[in-house]
């Protein structure tokens, strides 16, 4: 059975994934990205692509011949290295929410839908308003009330923590720099998965990069979702992740 490598977007992988469907199915590895939960590094390397480098380390470590990879949000910048990095061993790749085309003015613009002066800010909040702007931004609906405490203690215990690398890592992004990054079509099929009001990364940009992507990239959409739809829809996610997974993948093109 292939074993399924799970990377998170900013946060820690327990609070990300609903991994009890896939576990049934897969044996799952789902490591926080450096700098989140427990995870730390003596690099001073911030870079996706060195994010990806620790995860095939820990692959391999752990005696790993072949693996799928699935990455949401920055953890699907990391999926995308992954999968171009090891080849013919990563049977197939997801990458939900995952702007791997994002360049300088998609950061304008998100900046002006969120009102913000400057990405890093609005990435890594450092006050409850700011992390308000990112919580509209990131979710379809919402919530209607949430407590001033809780928001503080999130600011407190998630951004805070490893705060200067997380900074790093946020203006470490080689993607949109054309002298460090191409976007080339993987030899793996690929699923990308999109929330339809997703606002970090606009459904536009989801149809641009399966285009980019090549003829082995497939699009689902999941309806009523913004840029957590593993989150908000984690049924139809799961559903989408486990069709795709479970159907005997194609040989990979070398």
């Amino acid at each position: 059975m292939n074993l399924d490598v799970i990377s998170s977007s900013a946060v820690t992988g327990s609070t990300q994934w609903h991994v009890g469907p896939l576990s049934r199915h897969f044996p799952l590895v789902v490591p926080d990205l450096l700098f989140f939960g427990g995870s730390t590094t003596r690099s001073d390397r911030r870079s996706e692509k060195f994010q990806a480098e620790s995860i095939v380390r820990l692959v391999d470590q752990l005696g790993i011949k072949k693996f799928n990879v699935v990455g949401t949000s920055y953890g699907g910048f990391v999926a995308y290295h992954v999968a171009r990095a090891c080849g013919g061993r990563v049977l197939r790749a997801v990458i939900a929410s995952s702007d791997v085309l994002k360049g300088e003015e998609d950061d304008r613009m998100l900046m002006e839908r969120a009102g913000a002066e400057d990405v890093v800010d609005l990435m890594v909040p450092g006050s409850t308003g700011t992390l308000r702007k990112l919580i509209g931004l990131t979710v379809y609906k919402s919530p209607r009330f949430v407590p001033e405490f809780v928001l503080r203690d999130f600011v407190q215990n998630i951004y805070k923590t490893n705060l200067k690398e997380k900074v790093e890592l946020i203006k470490a992004i080689s993607l949109g720099n054309k002298n460090e990054f191409q976007l080339t079509p993987l030899s793996q099929d690929v699923l990308v998965i999109w929330g339809d009001h997703d606002r970090i990364f606009p459904l536009d940009k989801a149809i641009k990069i399966k285009e980019k992507l090549g003829e082995g990239a497939r699009l689902e959409i999941v309806k009523n979702t913004g840029h957590m739809p593993n989150t908000e829809d984690p049924t139809r996610f799961n559903e989408l992740l486990l069709d795709f997974l479970m159907n005997d993948p194609k040989p990979s093109i070398l």
